[in-house]
């Protein structure tokens, strides 16, 4: 099994769906959304332009992160400080810097032959 270190947008983003239960946190340099067992994450689609992550208590929104996938240039992968985190970084980089526009920390890792159907956790 190869598990590469970094990852295209496109990819992470069908296997992060995969995966709601695996999310510990989500956030941007600005806001972060922790896991709570009273929560779920939902994921939507406003536009191919814009992507949601939601926590959600019951039917109530607690948070929402809207991403734009264009402005996504990779995906990088590292083990967290905790043990037992996986960080995903989002990267956005142009030809004069490269910043997290937004990160993941989940259960586990990415797992390149995780091909299952639904959520899997």
């Amino acid at each position: 099994m190869n598990v590469p270190n970094t990852l295209p947008f496109e990819t992470f983003w069908g296997w992060l769906t995969q995966h709601t239960n695996c999310i510990l946190r989500a956030g941007t340099p600005e806001a972060i959304l922790y896991d709570d067992e009273a929560l779920h994450w939902q994921f939507y689609a406003e536009s191919e332009s814009t992507l949601l992550i939601q926590a959600v208590r019951g039917k109530r929104l607690a948070g929402e992160i809207l991403i734009e996938p264009e402005l996504i240039s990779y995906v990088e992968m590292h083990e967290g400080e905790q043990e037992g985190e996986f960080v995903f970084d989002l990267i956005s980089e142009n030809e004069n810097e490269r910043m997290v526009s937004y990160y993941l920390v989940m259960a586990h890792g990415y797992l390149e032959d995780d091909t299952a159907q639904g959520p899997v956790h």
